[in-house]
């Protein structure tokens, strides 16, 4: 396995090099402790109520969703973790 330098960007293939490499074109949020997100084709509310994302790591188990949403509080604009869903 490859060590790599740079978060993996949400909903990309893990295994793929390509998955570590932010685009110029593209807006990106970083989720608290995690990969980060591309927003790019987010609307201002949605960015403002966050965004539910399928994970293998929710209360309901693999492909529950995890709720993330700005933390206003932080400078760097962080995405955290709300709740999960199923």
């Amino acid at each position: 396995m490859t060590e790599h330098t740079r978060p993996r960007i949400y909903g990309t293939d893990c295994d793929d090099a390509a998955s570590y490499a932010t685009r110029p074109s593209r807006e990106y949020v970083e989720l608290n402790g995690g990969p980060l997100l591309d927003v790019t084709g987010l609307t201002t509310p949605e960015r403002t109520t966050g965004a539910f994302l399928i994970t293998p790591h929710s209360a309901y188990g693999p492909g529950g969703r995890a709720l993330y949403a700005p933390d206003f509080s932080s400078p760097v604009g962080q995405w955290v973790r709300e709740g999960d869903m199923p």
